[in-house]
């Protein structure tokens, strides 16, 4: 597996989770597709197939590049920046 420079500098244990679905999906009246959390500050947005992409959009917008899925039973983790799973 990749071994993405960001991860090291993640805060251990990852962030409480802010909402438990996204926000800036409720607030437009948007129904999310799939979730991801930020591993940085717990920012909870829908992923790339959601029609407006929140978590990538906070990725770009904060600067905190890794997230993870906030999908049940999943657990596999992305870096927007090196556009890689990690």
């Amino acid at each position: 597996m990749y071994e993405c420079p960001h991860v090291a500098g993640l805060p251990h244990p990852e962030p409480d989770p802010l909402s438990d679905t996204c926000p800036e999906c409720l607030a437009v009246g948007s129904h999310p597709v799939q979730l991801r959390l930020c591993l940085e500050c717990g920012h909870v947005g829908c992923c790339d197939s959601s029609p407006f992409r929140h978590a990538s959009g906070h990725a770009k917008e904060t600067g905190h590049p890794v997230m993870r899925s906030f999908e049940l039973g999943d657990n596999w983790r992305w870096c927007y920046e090196d556009g890689s799973i990690v």
